[in-house]
């Protein structure tokens, strides 16, 4: 008896010396920019229900764990396309997120769709930098949370990307910026000196890189701060890959900060282990592939539910529209031109515009291939899923000269083929021509491009200042879907050149 009473006695330290030992962590699991990825994309990676026996695995595991969305959650598919959000927001509670914070794409169809949508989501939503007083989303959301672990306290705080420039103003029109570099450590030493937490997490979407050199991104924040622990990032879409150069940041102590993203379309889940004791945190990925399909059938109730979605975007998916003579990358010089000229085939008719001299347009806007064979109405729906609208704009000289600068500083974007520019490696413009002829910066030129641009977005704050000659009505995703349905009529395929248009030299 008294042997079964030690052994007992025994097993019972050993399980609160495990459960105490398992206390000493905080497992945080976290994704970004999953951009209503809800089926598995086009190469075979991420998914809704494979995300989910990730999250479900990883909570199995370990006791203490929290699951961070970082923003941009939709934009990017037919689903968003067709639904509006409501099958992305919808699933945010069956994935089991506990903290959320929004990203720009977010606000593609304005603050009251977001508070339609965010009011039935149970995840606390965090911002420090965004302030929303007499906007749909006042009272919606914290600048910060703080969980309890065992004896320690986590805080984990929103930092949010500076919206002008970005997003169109009329989607976030009455909500205030406040600097994200100002804000992030300020409230990180709040929370250390004045709250006693012991850890700072920023949740942030201003990217590990600035799209904008004038703002500041992850590695900026961390090398001006003190107080701040640990980043779980978005919005550039970067993969930092655990043990590499990127991901670990020294702080204005010296300190090496563990800095994440995971790429974009929820193809890597990232946890970041956190040993609360010495704060040493372990960073990896669990690639979102076809290993993890066995698991995720056990989610029967969500896939029927799904269903009902799925047979929308199926009928557009599967309808066809013509055919492409080789595969164009999102990102291919050959795409960027080829939705450039076919902006300049579609404008003049539909404008009555007959001297329209170039087009420009942002590679951001193309979200997917272009692929090889058969493309579908579903496909171009994706590529161009944006609100946005054609636009005619009358432009000086010296604006042009100053928006290419601006495109320039970013490594170029896409053009029409009447129009050549050359850069330096400062991202100053050291040639410009249209149609053969150097721009001069006295004369005014006319130039297709979309609202989005026009209004300052993508940061071509020149084209602001130009006059509006033609505003259309409808989205310009339409108006390439019907063209590429004419061209298919017309017994041609899709195809375009690798022409480099704006070249650095």
């Amino acid at each position: 008896m008294k042997k079964l009473k030690r052994l007992w006695l025994a097993a019972v330290v050993a399980a609160f010396t495990f459960a105490t030992m398992q206390a000493e962590h905080l497992v945080i699991i976290a994704v970004n920019d999953t951009h209503s990825q809800i089926e598995p994309a086009s190469d075979g990676l991420g998914g809704v229900a494979r995300r989910r026996a990730i999250y479900d695995h990883i909570r199995s595991q370990n006791p203490n764990t929290v699951t961070i969305h970082a923003g941009d959650a939709v934009q990017g598919t037919v689903f968003f396309s067709l639904y509006g959000g409501e099958v992305e927001y919808a699933l945010m509670d069956s994935l089991g997120y506990d903290i959320i914070i929004l990203g720009n794409h977010e606000f593609d169809n304005g603050m009251e769709n977001i508070a339609k949508y965010y009011k039935n989501v149970d995840a606390k939503k965090i911002s420090a930098n965004y302030e929303m007083s007499g906007t749909p989303l006042e009272g919606m959301f914290e600048p910060y949370v703080i969980k309890r672990y065992g004896d320690k306290r986590v805080a984990f705080m929103g930092i949010n990307v500076q919206p002008e420039g970005l997003i169109s103003l009329k989607n976030y029109e009455g909500m205030r910026y406040l600097p994200s570099i100002d804000v992030a450590d300020a409230t990180a030493e709040y929370l250390k000196e004045v709250q006693k937490v012991d850890y700072v997490v920023m949740v942030s979407h201003i990217g590990y890189t600035s799209y904008d050199p004038d703002e500041p991104n992850d590695v900026d924040i961390i090398s001006s701060s003190h107080y701040i622990d640990l980043v779980v990032g978005g919005h550039s879409h970067t993969v930092v890959k655990p043990g590499g150069d990127m991901d670990l940041v020294k702080n204005d102590d010296g300190r090496l900060i563990p800095v994440g993203q995971n790429g974009k379309s929820g193809k890597y889940v990232a946890t970041y282990d956190l040993d609360l004791e010495t704060g040493k945190v372990v960073y990896k990925h669990y690639t979102v592939d076809s290993s993890w399909d066995q698991a995720a059938k056990r989610y029967s109730a969500m896939n029927r539910w799904l269903d009902h979605y799925r047979h929308g975007v199926d009928s557009l998916m599967n309808n066809p529209l013509a055919q492409s003579v080789r595969h164009m990358k999102n990102s291919s010089t050959a795409l960027q031109n080829w939705l450039c000229d076919v902006t300049m085939d579609i404008i003049k008719p539909l404008s009555g515009i007959q001297d329209v001299q170039f087009a420009i347009m942002n590679k951001g806007g193309i979200r997917t291939d272009m692929p090889q064979g058969t493309v579908t109405e579903g496909v171009l729906m994706s590529m161009f899923p944006f609100d946005n609208r054609f636009v005619v704009l009358e432009i000086t000289g010296q604006g042009l000269l100053d928006a290419l600068k601006v495109m320039a500083g970013r490594g170029g974007d896409a053009m029409s083929r009447e129009l050549n520019v050359t850069y330096n490696d400062k991202g100053e413009v050291t040639s410009a021509r249209v149609k053969g002829k150097k721009v001069d910066p006295k004369k005014t030129y006319r130039m297709a491009t979309i609202d989005y641009l026009a209004n300052g977005g993508d940061y071509m704050m020149p084209f602001k200042d130009a006059k509006r000659l033609f505003v259309d009505e409808v989205k310009y995703g339409d108006h390439v879907i019907n063209y590429v349905r004419q061209l298919s009529k017309d017994g041609k395929k899709i195809d375009s050149t690798d022409e480099v248009r704006m070249a650095k030299k």
